[in-house]
């Protein structure tokens, strides 16, 4: 599965080139399966990011994550081994090619049985769901994240945090779009209006941090339901 966006970064190259070479060690097996994905182009979370949430997560000490777009499984096992053996990951995929690397990755690797994944349609599962979430994770389809958005956030305690990632799409998102391919005029709608809703929004605090290809930073302020 190709991650066209991996090479359209919203930072500067030389900024990115810097990060990516310079950033915290991972340990094994999360190195090796960094590299995999690299080689590989398969589609995970770019090393900048993974430094934030090491950082993130050291700070703000969340022991609960829910994640939409499982992919092989890494950026589960990163925020399990940054959650420690307390933590526990719930998270969501539905592309069976995804599943089958992701079940090999958590088998091998998921030693403590942190990690709970739920294939299938975030769509259909996220109303199942009950628990409550102190961190939701989400980087599945760009064109449905506006429509999952208010689902997730049902399952987000006040004051837990949503990540989003990939919302700038090379900062061709703040394009008009008849300049954006007619392949990608739906994500670029659906982007657009989700930044525009959840800046807007009462009850949310939200900021772009520009890591990778844009990584959108959503705090959840008061117990509602939101809509965008």
């Amino acid at each position: 599965m190709h991650n066209e966006m991996l090479h359209h970064p919203a930072i500067p190259a030389p900024l990115r080139d810097f990060l990516r070479t310079h950033g915290q060690p991972l340990p094994e097996p999360l190195a090796a399966i960094e590299a995999a994905a690299h080689a590989g182009d398969v589609p995970i979370i770019p090393h900048e990011t993974v430094d934030f949430f090491h950082t993130w997560f050291n700070q703000v000490h969340p022991t609960s994550v829910l994640e939409l777009g499982t992919a092989i499984g890494f950026s589960a096992l990163l925020f399990a081994h940054l959650m420690g053996v307390a933590g526990q990951v719930t998270t969501i995929e539905r592309a069976p090619v995804m599943i089958a690397h992701a079940q090999d990755n958590l088998a091998a690797y998921d030693t403590t049985h942190q990690i709970t994944l739920r294939a299938g349609d975030a769509a259909d599962i996220l109303p199942t769901l009950t628990a409550q979430y102190d961190v939701a994770f989400m980087d599945s389809a760009k064109a449905q994240y506006i429509h999952q958005l208010p689902l997730v956030l049902d399952r987000v305690k006040v004051g837990g945090t949503v990540f989003i990632d990939d919302v700038l799409q090379g900062g061709t998102v703040f394009l008009p779009e008849k300049e954006i391919p007619h392949r990608l005029k739906g994500i670029h709608r659906n982007l657009r209006a989700l930044l525009e809703g959840v800046f807007a929004a009462p009850g949310l605090t939200a900021t772009v941090i520009p890591l990778g290809d844009g990584l959108l930073m959503l705090t959840k302020d008061q117990a509602q339901h939101f809509s965008f």
